[in-house]
């Protein structure tokens, strides 16, 4: 299971990395595996607001339809039209290409409540790399 040790984690299997003030938001390794194959997103808009813990959008899979829940508020600046486009780059990459949204951080404390992937290990049982 690929946990990168830079990320941070929300309890509902999203990921975020930051660059400087912008969030770059997808789902975990874990979360894609647990779906199976992706084939279908609904993503924000740019411009749209996340508020942390709460849905910016759904995933389809094979197996499932989940919501997606933001780990961090702030505004959509960029949304992943490559993934929408082809919704499997989320099983294949989902920590690079994979990605989702962009989102400008309205208050970096939040990141404060976001799991460390030791922690996120934990959470879903899984042993270290």
């Amino acid at each position: 299971m690929n946990i990168p040790k830079d990320l941070h984690y929300s309890s509902e299997h999203e990921w975020c990395r930051v660059e400087d003030d912008v969030a770059v938001i997808g789902i975990t390794d874990f979360a894609q595996s647990e779906l199976g194959d992706v084939v279908f997103l609904e993503l924000p808009e740019v411009g749209a607001v996340t508020v942390a813990g709460e849905e910016f959008g759904t995933i389809e899979a094979v197996k499932a339809v989940a919501e997606l829940f933001a780990p961090v508020s702030g505004e959509v600046v960029d949304v992943n039209g490559e993934v929408v486009d082809s919704p499997e780059t989320v099983n294949d990459d989902p920590y690079g290409a994979g990605w989702m949204i962009r989102v400008k951080l309205s208050d970096t404390s939040e990141l404060d409540g976001l799991l460390s992937s030791d922690t996120y290990e934990e959470l879903i049982g899984v042993g270290g790399e």
